[in-house]
């Protein structure tokens, strides 16, 4: 009986001392949102992957707040590129006291989320590109790459000067994004002196495209610029391809993803230019280690926005060491005071949430593959 009582003793020490070691561990949710489904979900599970990655290091860090350690856990919502779906995520990512949310992707829905996560007191961090985004008046909302007055702008003058167009058409898929992107296009291209010969319209569930493509081909662009999505990008090359139109097919970051080169083939070497926020993980200085590392652990190619949301999300751990809070208003705040050195550039941001230094770099395609050409 002695030794049975010893090893109870044991064993109920070891309880409580796991309780105790317990009861020192602070759970952090970071939420998640973006396309999980439908045809944008690869860009969705790219940026989950990116956040995911960010959360294992942290983990790893033994973060101490308060005399406890934390523990970072991903919640995911899948807001499918939708207004209304994407509200319905925000609520409950809110709902659930979720304080730091990485999304969402798309414009159209960080718009309107954005009302949501400031009500909820919540630091949101996304790589929605309309200027509207920031232009809400929304505290704590930080846009993690450039916007779409650099994005559009960058292809206009790189369409004048250096394909040295003097013809271009414009085709948008009418969501915030494409629309948002193919105006300031236009505005620059105007500027740059280019002749904007035809507009069209389209949505981002569109797959035939010969109408629109066949009125401008008769206007003789040297180039189109598509303010939409990969998945309508891909097919419309293809068909610009079939109606035997020469014209280069220009676009944003969101065409710079390697799904187009998956979907449309040999059809966008050399015929597809986009400009991307950011240096191309193959440029930076602390790429190619990010790209091994993302390889290693989900045996993909890190896509458009991984790294980017990697890097925001190691700023904001930063934030919560160095403050020693987990109030989103004290980790906002040092965001907006200090900057950061990610893997794919340097992160600090202006009264607004807007990056104060935002590169972009212009990529076509070589075997199906982005390929970057200069960064400006």
């Amino acid at each position: 009986m002695k030794n049975y009582r010893n090893i109870s003793c044991v064993a109920l020490a070891a309880m409580a001392f796991a309780g105790h070691a317990m009861a020192q561990e602070q759970v952090v949710k970071i939420g998640q949102t973006g396309p999980l489904s439908g045809p944008n979900a690869f860009a969705g599970k790219d940026n989950e992957n990116g956040v995911r990655l960010a959360i294992e290091e942290l983990n790893a860090k033994k973060i101490v707040v308060g005399g406890k350690t934390l523990k970072f856990v991903q919640v995911s919502e899948d807001d499918q590129c939708d207004a209304k779906a994407g509200v319905a995520a925000a609520q409950k990512l809110v709902d659930d006291n979720v304080k730091f949310v990485m999304g969402p992707y798309c414009s159209g829905v960080a718009i309107p989320a954005s009302r949501v996560y400031a009500q909820g007191d919540t630091l949101v961090s996304t790589v929605g590109t309309n200027p509207k985004v920031t232009q809400g008046g929304y505290k704590n909302l930080f846009r993690i790459i450039a916007s779409d007055n650099q994005i559009g702008s960058a292809m206009a003058v790189y369409a004048a000067k250096v394909l040295k167009a003097t013809k271009v058409g414009v085709i948008d898929d009418r969501t915030a994004f494409g629309q948002g992107v193919a105006e300031e296009f236009v505005k620059e291209a105007k500027k740059q002196g280019l002749t904007v010969v035809g507009q069209e319209f389209t949505t981002d569930k569109s797959v035939d495209f010969q109408p629109i493509l066949t009125r401008l081909k008769a206007q003789e662009p040297q180039a189109i610029f598509f303010g939409g999505y990969a998945p309508q990008a891909a097919p419309m090359v293809r068909q610009m391809k079939g109606l035997g139109m020469s014209a280069k097919l220009l676009g944003g970051d969101t065409l710079c993803s390697p799904e187009m080169g998956k979907i449309g083939g040999e059809a966008v070497n050399d015929v597809v230019y986009c400009a991307q926020g950011g240096t191309m993980l193959d440029k930076a200085a602390g790429g190619a280690a990010f790209k091994a590392k993302f390889k290693k652990q989900f045996n993909l190619d890190p896509d458009a926005y991984a790294a980017s949301f990697y890097d925001q999300l190691m700023f904001i751990g930063e934030a919560i060491q160095k403050t020693g809070s987990l109030d989103p208003n004290k980790v906002a705040g040092y965001l907006y005071k200090n900057s950061y050195k990610g893997a794919v550039g340097t992160y600090s941001y202006d009264d607004k949430g807007n990056m104060t230094q935002a590169p972009i770099t212009v990529s076509t395609f070589k075997n199906a593959a982005p390929t970057p050409l200069a960064s400006y």
